[in-house]
């Protein structure tokens, strides 16, 4: 899919793009209406938020070739981001994640909806489509952004390593949004619980690639037993920059080597925050040539912002509502 006029994407996002179900506050998705349909996903998130705050950017996935696939790629579109990355898949569907929400706004995956007894098309993505196209999307790359639910399928696990070694010989640094959700390696799992050995071990493999790390406190648990970004940094060895975060709790980080604790900006209120991560993630590449305390501040009101209003992408906010927020929360 030709991304005609779009500059060269700066950040390239790779991973699933999929339909967030969100079930009634307090009630089950599965079973209880209304709900509300929303496109999702954390790569194609960040993807739509740095293109809404201006940084080109380019996702790279594989949609079904159905009606929610066709809202994506409208979406892209709409938003100016570069789709030459993204497959089309005329057998698999595009996932539909079940999304239970507490009163207060908090979510919990707690399954999958329109599995056809194939799979999904994000589990099915392949690295042979972009061996052309590589060259020419990564020439103005100064990220790939990527997750770990693509390591929970095998296609799509080897599409990743392909594009970690391309990106690993052309000098690219790899940001990892560690998002663990048991659901996807295991439909039946906990939605509550951690990492089994087996994801474990999959995942030290993007942790240990990784130049800058972005995990919830919980996840710093399980996967470094400490929360604090220092140790977590000297945990690997190339002492990546890291980013905890804690929900509305302040977010601790160790970047180029020091240390910094930052409050969290509040939202002017809670509808949903689907979503708030990822536009905190996008914040933090968008101005990451900033001083640090500046990126984290712009990345805080960005995540603060997306909690105001329903769904992961529509509540974005772009590069002048951010700075207008947190101004006038400083």
């Amino acid at each position: 899919m030709a991304a005609h006029g779009l500059d060269a994407p700066q950040v390239l996002c790779f991973g699933e793009a999929l339909i967030d179900r969100l079930g009634p506050p307090g009630g089950d998705p599965a079973v209880d209406r209304p709900v509300d349909d929303r496109l999702g996903g954390a790569p194609a998130n960040v993807a739509c938020a740095l293109a809404h705050l201006g940084t080109p950017v380019a996702f790279l996935g594989r949609l079904g070739d159905d009606s929610s696939g066709a809202a994506f790629q409208r979406l892209f579109t709409d938003r100016g981001v570069d789709q030459r990355g993204v497959q089309l898949d005329p057998t698999h569907p595009t996932r539909t994640v079940l999304v239970r929400r507490t009163a207060a706004g908090e979510r919990v995956f707690q399954g999958f909806a329109g599995d056809q007894g194939v799979g999904f098309a994000d589990q099915a993505v392949e690295s042979r489509p972009w061996r052309d196209l590589l060259p020419s999307l990564t020439s103005a790359a100064r990220w790939l952004l990527i997750g770990t639910i693509p390591q929970a399928s095998p296609a799509s696990a080897a599409a990743l390593h392909t594009l970690l070694e391309w990106v690993a010989d052309q000098g690219i640094p790899v940001a990892l949004d560690v998002n663990w959700r048991p659901t996807f390696w295991d439909a039946t799992a906990d939605p509550a619980s951690g990492p089994t050995a087996s994801a474990l071990k999959a995942i030290r493999e993007l942790l240990e690639r990784a130049s800058l790390i972005k995990l919830a406190r919980e996840e710093a648990l399980w996967f470094f037993q400490t929360d604090d970004p220092a140790s977590v940094s000297q945990a690997l060895p190339q002492r990546p920059d890291v980013v905890v975060t804690d929900g509305a709790e302040p977010v601790h980080c160790c970047i180029d080597g020091g240390v910094i604790t930052l409050p969290v900006l509040a939202p002017p209120e809670v509808v949903d925050t689907t979503g708030a991560g990822d536009a905190f993630t996008a914040g933090l590449l968008h101005r990451w040539d900033r001083p640090v305390s500046e990126r984290l501040r712009f990345a805080a009101a960005c995540g603060a912002l997306v909690c105001g209003g329903a769904g992961a992408i529509d509540p974005q906010p772009t590069q002048d509502e951010v700075e207008k927020f947190a101004a006038f929360q400083g």
